[in-house]
């Protein structure tokens, strides 16, 4: 009986206890929340702007993946597999100017995590192995001899929107950049003022450098130029400590270099510098209207607000605090490419290399092959007036060569022009964006290679190749079939909207185009010969750069249908005969014998690291599945993103930020199925609550339970929706969406 008081008040004992630190929890988890909330929602608060940037982490996508089962297979020795190729450095929304150490020349982006020395830090972008031009190095020391270099520690490294940070060890400088559309600037902190020099290493890019010339110009200003192939990019920079001299080594060649020796002055330097693509006058003017006598503190603040307004357009609420930084470090990435080659005064240097001013901005071709699918999506709902730009200049150059540009594969300026135009951006000249785009989609020798034999057959062969491999040179015959057929579609549209029937139809027909390289028998979509027979023999799970199709295998590519799935579907004997192909592509292992170094990370035979199948996992949509796509969908989400020993992986390359934005479009829920069309394919976000306001004053509120993970129903302002597709027009008149799971 004492024991059983005993025990009886020890129960109390411990209750009033656990009752105590329950409420001590309570309480912190409600201050926590509330601050939380604070820091995300509440408009216009110094919280709000430190909360959304704080969010992005720079740094996602620098690392290698090293581990065989993330990647797929074991990499020959000495290879990098490509998991980001990303910059940390500093940067404004679409600018001329990207400000960045660089580690490694001859390289995705400059920056590789698992490196010990930085070379520089350079001034220009994107991760496809070109640009960081103009490479400036802070140099102290008496020791201090050529090739100029510093070791450094992630310890003492940091970076945020607009801002970069790390000490170099060997020179004993603290080195802080920040940068605004076209300038940049330069905070260097130096232990003493001795010895003390600034390497600009204009001998040196990703690219090969052809020329370049150094002028000192005051006793504070610099000037001058670097040029790689036809591409001349001028700067013009000021050093707030006197320039005592100037020693130039192998000037105009490759590997050569200017070393700018310091006078006395206080141990902090600012290096102050503009750029531009048309003259050292310009670039003096970008660096006096952008930065001028600004402090390194106010641009840096200026710069975070700028990521602030723009990150604040999509809010979220809920998830974890590594789906919050994997969202809006995902989105910061959206929105880095196209960049800005035009000057503060409006000029810029068109297609033949003529200065000239139309009164827009003028930017670089986007990466039309990959982020035609999300990102270019994403631009359209959240900087429509970024797409009027992009577009104004792709039809200038178009204008000079006939053709609408592209990128690497397909023609897909047609579904980006398109899609704008559908959504409502028609601040551009439609007409002549129309014209150039029907050259590109009916005349040989322009964007569109092998055209005549696509229209002519109505797909485009390959030659019979015997035991071809992985680099074997040919037509990506598949490939190009299948997104000539979804250009087609997009051109339709516009050819719709433009009230020309005669191509609308036209091109309409052609766009079912992609079950001509659908082989019945093997319900893949196959490569064919000019006599129209199937390649054989054919192995659906090898895996080709440019035979039959492009950087894919078969399995990889043949659930591309984005404009006609029921079409695709029909194809199949039966519904049930598509569901278990798609079932094959995501559990059909994956041959670890099979390598090409850009198509990695794999579920089966689906490949995230790479961007043709990234419509696959929404496939089961169409057979009224949600739930089997939802699956696939948060595996991806999960796995994929923020991976490697560091967290600090991508499964595969960006790609001037499609891979970000298929993360951005599927955690929302949210995803441009058919980028040419005006609808979203609906899933179930990751977050509780997320808002979008583009800039109008209707916001869009999508909100869930995301511990539920199946798709029950979709209710758009208080009306059940038929089917999983909601209207671009929410982004423009605002609502309600409430996606009920179960």
């Amino acid at each position: 009986m004492k024991k059983s008081v005993h025990t009886h008040t020890l129960f109390f004992t411990h209750f009033r206890l656990n009752i105590f630190v329950l409420l001590g929890l309570c309480c912190l988890v409600l201050l926590l929340y509330s601050c939380q909330e604070k820091v995300t929602l509440e408009t216009g608060s110094e919280e709000k702007i430190n909360g959304y940037t704080d969010y992005v982490n720079p740094f996602i996508g620098t690392a290698p993946l090293t581990d065989p089962e993330q990647i797929g297979y074991t990499p020959p020795e000495g290879w990098r597999v490509w998991a980001g190729l990303v910059y940390p450095g500093s940067s404004l929304p679409n600018a001329m100017v990207q400000l960045s150490p660089i580690t490694a020349y001859n390289t995705g982006a400059g920056y590789q995590y698992e490196d010990t020395e930085i070379l520089g830090f350079t001034h220009t972008n994107k991760g496809h192995w070109n640009f960081c031009n103009i490479p400036v190095l802070p140099i102290a020391g008496e020791g201090a001899s050529y090739p100029y270099k510093s070791t450094f520690s992630h310890a003492n490294e940091n970076a945020s929107p607009a801002y970069y940070q790390v000490y170099l060890q060997d020179y004993k400088v603290n080195v802080e950049l920040s940068s605004t559309l076209r300038a940049g600037i330069h905070r260097y902190s130096f232990a003493s003022e001795n010895n003390r020099m600034i390497l600009f290493d204009l001998g040196m890019a990703n690219n090969h450098v052809d020329d370049w010339r150094f002028e000192k110009v005051g006793l504070h200003d610099i000037a001058g130029y670097q040029q790689t192939g036809e591409q001349r990019i001028y700067f013009y920079a000021n050093v707030d400590a006197p320039i005592k001299s100037v020693q130039k080594k192998n000037e105009g060649k490759s590997k050569g270099y200017v070393l700018l020796n310091l006078g006395e002055s206080e141990n902090t330097v600012i290096l102050r510098i503009g750029l531009s693509f048309v003259s050292t006058d310009n670039a003096k003017e970008n660096l006096a209207k952008e930065i001028g006598s600004l402090t390194f503190e106010e641009v840096r603040q200026k710069g975070k607000t700028i990521w602030n307004d723009l990150l604040s357009k999509i809010a979220v609420e809920g998830g974890s605090e590594k789906e919050k930084t994997l969202f809006y470090s995902s989105l910061y990435r959206t929105f880095l490419w196209p960049a800005l080659r035009s000057d503060v005064n409006g000029d810029f240097r068109n297609e033949k290399g003529a200065v000239v001013n139309k009164g827009h901005r003028y930017y670089t071709n986007p990466s039309f092959w990959d982020t035609y699918r999300n990102k270019l999506v994403l631009l359209q709902i959240l900087d429509p007036k970024l797409c009027n730009d992009i577009i104004k200049s792709l039809v200038d150059r178009g204008g000079h060569i006939g053709f609408i540009p592209t990128f690497f594969h397909g023609d897909h300026a047609a579904a980006f022009i398109s899609g704008s135009y559908r959504r409502g951006i028609r601040d551009f000249d439609v007409q002549k964006a129309y014209e150039l785009l029907l050259n590109n989609a009916y005349k040989q020798g322009g964007t569109r290679p092998y055209i005549k034999e696509y229209i002519t057959q109505g797909f485009i062969s390959d030659p019979d190749i015997e035991n071809p491999h992985v680099e074997t040179k040919a037509k990506a015959g598949v490939s190009k079939t299948l997104e000539y057929a979804y250009d087609d579609y997009a051109l339709a549209l516009l050819a719709k909207e433009l009230k020309d029937t005669l191509h609308y139809e036209d091109l309409m027909k052609r766009s079912k185009n992609y079950r001509n390289v659908f082989d019945p028998q093997t319900n893949f979509m196959r490569g064919r010969l000019e006599d129209g027979s199937w390649i054989a023999p054919f192995n659906p799970q090898y895996p080709y750069y440019e035979y039959m199709y492009r950087e894919a295998n078969a399995w990889q590519v043949s659930f591309y249908a984005p404009h006609d799935m029921e079409g695709l579907i029909a194809l199949y004997t039966s519904e049930q005969a598509y569901e278990n192909k798609l079932d094959s592509l995501f559990t059909l292992k994956w041959n670890p014998a099979y390598i090409a170094r850009n198509i990695s990370s794999f579920i089966g035979q689906y490949c995230h690291g790479n961007q043709p199948d990234h419509e696959a996992p929404f496939g089961y949509y169409f057979i009224d599945k949600p739930e089997k796509s939802q699956r696939i969908i948060d595996t991806i989400l999960r796995n994929f993103y923020g991976i490697g020993p560091q967290g600090l992986a991508l499964s595969g390359m960006d790609d001037a930020g499609e891979m970000s934005s298929w993360y951005v479009c599927s955690a929302m829920g949210l995803y441009p199925f058919s980028p040419a069309d005006t609808d979203y394919l609906v899933s179930v976000p990751i977050f509780d609550h997320i808002s979008v306001n583009p800039g109008s004053k209707n916001e869009l509120n999508i909100s869930t339970q995301p511990i539920c993970r199946s798709l029950k129903r979709i209710v758009v302002n208080n009306t059940p929706m038929e089917g999983y597709f909601i209207s671009h027009q929410l982004f423009l008149d605002g609502g309600e969406i409430s996606i009920e799971t179960q």
